[in-house]
C-alpha cells in the first residue's frame, strides 16, 4: 500500500508540476481553449467569410469585392491570435515571455491587414489616373506594400528586444557597397520611373526605338522592360534605353498617313497631268476612309519635281482609322484607283530608264 500511495504523490506532484513548471491541467485547458478557437476559425471562414464573399459578389462594385477576398487571410488568423491569448491567460507562466509572444502575433495580424488593405485601395488611388499613369500606380502600391512588411519586421523585431538602429545603420554600409557595384541597376530603376512619370508608353502600346526595338509593351519593371515584337518573340530592354532614346508611340497616333512619289512619263501631257491630280484629289475628299478637315491633317498632290526619268506627283493623305490592318486595306484600294485614274487620262507611269545617243561622223 505505501508503494501505491508513493507513486500517487508522485503522480500528484509531477502533474502539478507539469512541463516547465506549468500545472499539466492547465496545459490541457489551454489546448482545449486553442483547439475550440481552431475550430471557430474553421465555422468562420466556411460560413460567415464564404457568405459575405456572396453577398458583395451581387454588387457591381468591384471595390468591396478585393476587399472582402484581401482581408479573407487576416480574417481567418484573427482566431488563432485570440485563442492564443485566451488560451494562454489560463496557464502559470512567465508573463513576460507570453505578452512578447501576444504582442508580436498582434503586431503581425497589424501589418498584414494593413498589407492586404493596400490592394483594394489601391483601386481608389488609380482614380486620379488622369495625373498618374496606371504603370506608376502599381509601382507605388508595392512600394507601400514593401515598406510595411518591413516596418511590420522591424516591429516585431524591437519587441524581442532585438534593437534595428545597428541593423539599419549595416545596411547602410551595405547599401554603399551595393550602389558601387549596381550603377547600372539603379539607372535603370530612375530610367524606369522617368519613362512612368513622363508617361512615354504604357503597357499595351506598340512603341519603336530606332535600333533597338519595335513591338508591344508587356510589362514595364523596376529594371527591365519586356517587348513582344512583331514576330512574337520576347525582348527585355534595361530602361535607360528608353531614357536616352527617342521612343515613338505609335498607339498615340491620331491618323495614319500615307505619303507616295506617283511618276508619270515626260510624254504625259499638261492636261492630263492636271486631270491625274485633280481626279486623284476628288477621290481621296469624297472617300470615307480618308480625314481631309480634322486638325492636324490635311490633302496634298502637288507636282513635286522633274526628276531624272519622271514628273513626279507628290501625294500625301491621311486616314481615318489607326488599325495597321484597315490602313493597309485603304492603301491598296487607294493604290488601284490611282491606277485607273492614271489608264483612263492614257497616262503612263514611269520607270527608272536611260537614254543612250550614237554619235555619227
Amino acid at each position: 500500500m505505501d508503494v501505491l500511495q508513493n507513486f500517487k504523490n508522485l503522480f500528484l506532484d509531477v502533474w502539478k508540476e507539469g512541463i516547465a513548471g506549468i500545472n499539466i491541467s492547465e496545459i490541457l485547458i489551454a489546448l482545449a481553449i486553442f483547439t475550440f478557437f481552431l475550430f471557430l476559425r474553421g465555422v468562420f471562414s466556411k460560413f460567415v467569410v464564404k457568405k459575405l464573399e456572396s453577398y458583395v459578389s451581387k454588387s457591381t462594385n468591384s471595390f468591396d469585392n478585393s476587399l472582402v477576398h484581401s482581408m479573407e487571410g487576416p480574417a481567418k488568423f484573427f482566431p488563432i491570435v485570440l485563442g492564443f491569448f485566451v488560451s494562454t491567460s489560463y496557464v502559470t507562466v512567465d508573463s513576460g515571455m507570453v505578452d512578447t509572444i501576444n504582442r508580436s502575433l498582434i503586431t503581425i495580424l497589424i501589418f498584414w491587414t494593413f498589407h492586404q488593405v493596400v490592394g483594394p485601395f489601391s483601386a481608389v488611388i488609380k482614380s486620379v489616373g488622369g495625373l498618374l499613369s496606371k504603370d506608376l500606380i502599381n509601382w507605388i502600391i508595392k512600394a507601400i506594400k514593401v515598406l510595411i512588411l518591413i516596418l511590420g519586421f522591424a516591429a516585431v523585431l524591437d519587441l524581442w528586444g532585438i534593437k534595428i538602429g545597428p541593423i539599419i545603420a549595416g545596411l547602410g554600409l551595405f547599401g554603399v557597397a551595393v550602389a558601387l557595384g549596381a550603377q547600372d541597376l539603379f539607372k535603370n530603376l530612375i530610367s524606369g520611373i522617368l519613362v512612368l512619370v513622363e508617361r512615354r508608353f504604357q503597357v499595351g502600346d506598340w512603341i519603336f526605338v530606332d535600333g533597338i526595338i519595335e513591338g508591344t509593351v508587356e510589362n514595364i519593371g523596376f529594371r527591365s522592360t519586356v517587348v513582344r515584337r512583331f514576330d512574337k518573340s520576347l525582348a527585355t530592354i534595361p530602361n535607360f534605353q528608353f531614357a536616352e532614346k527617342a521612343v515613338i508611340n505609335n498607339s498615340l497616333i491620331t491618323n495614319r498617313r500615307i505619303s507616295w512619289v506617283i511618276g508619270l512619263e515626260y510624254r504625259t501631257t499638261s492636261d492630263q497631268l492636271t486631270n491625274v491630280k485633280s481626279q486623284i484629289e476628288n477621290f481621296i475628299k469624297n472617300n470615307d476612309n480618308f480625314s481631309t478637315s480634322s486638325p492636324g491633317t490635311f490633302l496634298s498632290v502637288k507636282i513635286e519635281q522633274f526628276a531624272a526619268s519622271s514628273i513626279d506627283i507628290r501625294l500625301i493623305c491621311f486616314t481615318k482609322t489607326t488599325a495597321y490592318l484597315e490602313w493597309m486595306n485603304v492603301k491598296d484600294a487607294l493604290a488601284i484607283e490611282i491606277k485607273n485614274i492614271v489608264e483612263r487620262n492614257k497616262a503612263s507611269f514611269a520607270f527608272p530608264s536611260t537614254s543612250i545617243y550614237v554619235e555619227k561622223n
